[in-house]
């Protein structure tokens, strides 16, 4: 009597996802999956299991496992792109602003959303020639690269320099390699000490490092 009345509810959470929110489902526990065990960890089997339908059934809104991360990672893009366009917005005219404020925004986005920052820039796991895709990560850049032209004086339709898109390469991989060192919890104040929790990094250390991006020398 128990199994079948299992069975009734799992028939009616699957038909329920069927008709309704199968597509969110998916997309809420590959993102679960990804923070418990990396992006490399994550499967198709698995999310389809979190979800409560069968195998087969994400390829009804996904054609495959990279349809479905390509879909986590542009929803991160989109949030990305938006936090990195107002904090250059709230920069106003001055360059080194725009990007202080850029940095603030890329760190606090992966702080808030790991498991979308981590996936965002795996290119090896996600469908790079999807066309939202391609717009987003697109639109993303742009927001620093615009910052990086206004700050070496390059007109805003100009190619780089060498050494302005080298400024580029060093804002963006401080920036980047600070929020993944954060995500993994390196920062400690010593040897054996316990590591820098959230709070702190984003209060003391994410300061601390953006006084010294280089835009300052240009």
């Amino acid at each position: 009597m128990n199994s079948v009345k299992i069975n009734s509810r799992t028939r009616k959470k699957r038909a329920s996802y069927h008709h309704g929110d199968l597509r969110q489902q998916l997309l809420s526990v590959t993102e679960q999956i990804i923070l418990e065990r990396g992006v490399d960890g994550f499967t198709l089997r698995e999310a389809a299991r979190r979800a409560g339908v069968s195998p087969a059934a994400p390829a009804h809104h996904f054609k495959d496992a990279k349809g479905l991360l390509t879909e986590v990672a542009v929803l991160g893009f989109q949030e990305f792109g938006d936090a990195l366009a107002a904090a250059d917005k709230e920069g106003g005219s001055d360059p080194a602003q725009r990007l202080r404020a850029q940095g603030l925004a890329y760190v606090h986005f992966a702080m808030r959303h790991p498991a979308r920052f981590q996936l965002m820039f795996r290119h090896d796991r996600l469908d790079t020639a999807n066309a939202e895709f391609k717009r987003v990560s697109s639109r993303a850049y742009c927001v620093l690269d615009g910052a990086i032209h206004a700050a070496t004086n390059t007109p805003a339709q100009g190619e780089l320099a060498p050494e302005s898109y080298g400024l580029l390469l060093a804002v963006w991989s401080i920036v980047h390699g600070f929020s993944h060192l954060a995500l993994e919890r390196h920062f400690r104040r010593g040897p054996g000490t316990e590591p820098a929790s959230r709070d702190e990094v984003l209060r003391t250390l994410l300061p601390l490092m953006l006084n010294y991006l280089p835009v300052k020398r240009i």
